[in-house]
């Protein structure tokens, strides 16, 4: 089965995470199939916190991959995100 995931990163204490497509027999910062965006739990000032390729991901969904807990959380935040953009 095919997962939609985060796959840790950075230095120790300065977590950075990508968003991925990997196996979900993969270890967690293992082999992947493609890198579809990023999470930056410390982002300060003008950095992206989150950044998702929407259409890559809509396109693993529908190939029946399956989102974990946290990356279904943080598709929430990018909606959100993105719609109070439109507004402005």
């Amino acid at each position: 089965m095919v997962t939609i995931r985060l796959a840790r990163g950075g230095a120790k204490k300065r977590p950075f995470y990508h968003v991925v497509v990997a196996d979900k027999r993969a270890k967690r910062d293992g082999r992947h199939i493609e890198r579809l965006g990023y999470f930056n739990p410390l982002a300060e000032g003008g950095d992206d916190r989150l950044r998702l390729d929407m259409e890559r991901l809509a396109y693993w969904q529908n190939q029946g991959a399956q989102l974990t807990d946290r990356v279904k959380s943080l598709l929430k935040e990018w909606r959100k995100m993105q719609s109070a953009q439109q507004e402005v």
